[in-house]
């Protein structure tokens, strides 16, 4: 992108909480807090000085199926960035008495998600949902999990995980193609553990219906049904699909429950996809006396977008939000940066805007009618109440899409 002049670069780690067994749940987490701890060259005060005296920015986060690390700098800082971004996953040092220290951290960030309820529900809706797989576990772990984790088993751990087949090094800016090429196997040339390979086994989707009582002074609810893996051919009238049910302010959810109603400050739908398999999420945040309402209201949008066919202008509208939404991503270095590594691990490839926007354009209201009646289906709708409702039930019947 030469008409910037920053430089936005990421290490991505292929493995993610999905790849944990049991007893290692929130270990990819936690190991992505111990590689800021510091390296057998440099502190943690050194990583952060280092990086605050050029303005940079350095990040990381941990999913189901990922990790990320990267550093946003100007461009002529790149040779620092690469030089710290491979000593951070390269040589952690995890020495003992951070580790200690960091399992307090995390235990507190634990207790946060337990705090912040529009949190909660999600992870409770998705530990049910894929209840019995590692992609229903949460990625931060628990408390027994993280407070048993020693010296021995993360060093085991990063052995395993940090190989040359699971890294991936996505840069994006003002930037030279063979520069990068040299930096990058100047710094990880070396790497030659081959790491230990993994089996991903698919999950079964459980729609249960769970009502947690919490005196809070909203109740969140969050109903999802099983959505597409990140390659289906579909894909793209998912996106079409979520954009105009409540992935937007002039969704219908959005329109028909706040707007209209004022039933909800939050309301939207969304998507969570994997190798494998997929889910489709509606998410609420309502007074707790206006849970049954605006669960019919939602029941009531799924079951209309699988009997009747999207209008024209109400399509073309989602379309031109999705494609400028897209469009307005890829002008930051940042959102490219992710954007590329996404797509070499999901598809191997890269692909031009032109390519998604096509695909987007394609998309007609029966492909979005037919995508609707094959995730939007009786029974298998799943559930999640979370608020101060004791005494509230929630019939399967009342779920009823048909």
């Amino acid at each position: 992108m030469s008409e910037v002049r920053s430089v936005s670069i990421g290490v991505w780690l292929t493995r993610g909480s999905r790849h944990e067994t049991s007893d290692r749940g929130g270990m990819a987490h936690f190991v992505e807090h111990m590689l800021f701890k510091g390296t057998h060259t440099r502190t943690a005060a050194q990583i952060a000085e280092e990086i605050d005296s050029i303005g940079g920015q350095l990040d990381a986060f941990t999913s189901k199926e990922y990790a990320a690390y990267y550093i946003k700098v100007l461009d002529e800082h790149l040779p620092l960035a690469v030089d710290v971004l491979s000593d951070l996953v390269l040589n952690p040092a995890f020495a003992p008495g951070d580790i200690e220290k960091e399992k307090s951290v995390v235990v507190e960030e634990i207790k946060m998600v337990d705090d912040m309820p529009d949190d909660l529900v999600h992870e409770l809706h998705t530990q049910s949902f894929w209840e019995g797989h590692p992609l229903g576990r949460p990625i931060l772990g628990t408390r027994d999990t993280v407070e048993s984790f020693t010296s021995a088993a993360l060093h085991d751990y990063f052995r395993g995980v940090y190989s040359p087949r699971n890294l991936i090094v996505s840069a994006v800016g003002h930037i030279e193609h063979g520069r990068v090429m040299d930096l990058v196997a100047e710094r990880f040339g070396e790497v030659c553990f081959d790491g230990a390979r993994v089996e991903e086994h698919e999950p079964r989707a459980v729609p249960a219906i769970q009502i947690r009582h919490k005196e809070l002074e909203q109740s969140h609810v969050c109903l999802g049904s099983s959505g597409y893996r990140q390659d289906h051919d579909d894909r793209y009238a998912t996106y079409v699909l979520n954009t105009l049910l409540g992935g937007s302010m002039s969704s219908r959810l959005f329109q028909n429950i706040r707007e209209k109603r004022g039933l909800a400050y939050a309301v939207s739908s969304g998507m969570s996809s994997y190798r494998d398999t997929g889910a489709f999420t509606v998410y609420a945040g309502c007074a707790n006396e206006a849970v049954g309402e605006v669960i019919d209201l939602i029941v009531h949008e799924l079951r209309e977008l699988r009997t009747t066919l999207v209008p024209e202008t109400e399509l073309r509208r989602a379309k031109n939000n999705l494609k400028g939404s897209l469009m307005l991503g890829l002008e930051s270095t940042s959102s490219r940066m992710s954007n590329l590594a996404m797509k070499e691990i999901y598809f191997g490839r890269q692909f031009t805007l032109d390519e998604t926007v096509s695909a987007v354009e394609a998309v007609t209201a029966d492909d979005v009618q037919r995508v609707a009646t094959d995730l939007f289906q009786t029974g298998k709708l799943a559930a999640t109440v979370l608020g101060a409702v004791d005494g509230f039930t929630l019939p399967r019947e009342r779920l009823d899409l048909e």
